[in-house]
């Protein structure tokens, strides 16, 4: 099979399609345009239209995949391919970009997202990290979380440590400093938009970005806001159910920061 250059950001859909060797069967020729539509984020119809002949329906769900290879690329793929079959998962693309085998899945049967990766972790090196994508929906949604695996594998440096698999949203501020508009809409969309749920009159937008800016002192928090102590606790524990993270998780409230930075530049 052909691997098309995906290191570069502009390419022509027409170029893609000319691209491979006449030894390509057609199966693989789709797979690596399709692969590299992914990786350059070409998601319009004539992507779909790829994706669907490779079995990838209408708004279908999926989710990526990614690290480096154990020893061969050729493996690594052949091994998610076995994998997701074995585990009656729907259709797999695989392919390489920056010296990373990633692989975009639809999950079907026992081929979840967690599932997968957990059974594929052997195919990748143990000297770099593997990545697990965000699920996300259609041909844009299969872009994002194939892109959300690379940034996400780009950040991995900027964590003391790093898990194994490590998840996209491990790195959510750091994927936005790179670039990642998925990183970005999550941050913005998913929790900016969850701490002002109850609309303009609802304090915990207020009470998290305090806290944050007083250094997380409680006290401080609560004279700023003439409130009691216990109320600052009680909305700071509201957010976090809410949006999934804590505020008085000194990670966590580094992610907090930067959604609330970005949403206010959203809405200025």
């Amino acid at each position: 099979m052909t691997d098309f250059d995906t290191e570069h950001g502009s390419v022509d859909f027409l170029d893609l399609l000319s691209s491979g060797s006449a030894q390509d069967d057609a199966d693989s020729r789709l797979e690596s345009v399709a692969f590299a539509c992914l990786v350059n984020g070409l998601a319009d119809e004539r992507a779909a239209a790829i994706l669907g002949i490779l079995d990838f329906s209408d708004d279908f769900l999926c989710f990526a995949i990614g690290g480096k290879p154990l020893h061969t690329m050729a493996g690594t793929r052949a091994a998610i391919r076995r994998t997701v079959h074995d585990l009656g998962g729907g259709p797999c693309v695989t392919g390489t970009t920056n010296g990373l085998c990633v692989a975009l899945i639809m999950p079907r049967a026992a081929a979840t997202p967690d599932v997968t990766c957990t059974n594929t972790l052997s195919a990748f090196s143990t000297k770099a990290p593997v990545c697990l994508g965000p699920l996300r929906r259609g041909v844009e949604g299969a872009c994002r979380t194939v892109q959300a695996v690379r940034s996400a594998i780009a950040a991995a440096p900027a964590l003391p440590q790093v898990p194994r698999p490590m998840r996209a949203d491990d790195v959510l501020p750091e994927r936005a400093l790179l670039g990642d508009q998925d990183a970005v809409d999550e941050l913005v969309n998913t929790v900016y938009a969850s701490l002002q749920t109850a609309g303009p009159d609802d304090p915990t937008l207020e009470t998290v970005s305090t806290f944050l800016r007083n250094g997380g002192s409680l006290e401080t928090t609560a004279k700023e806001l003439s409130v009691h102590p216990n109320t600052v606790r009680y909305r700071l524990k509201r957010a976090a159910e809410t949006t999934g993270w804590d505020a008085a998780d000194a990670r966590e409230a580094y992610v907090l920061r930067t959604a609330i930075a970005l949403g206010r530049m959203h809405t200025a």
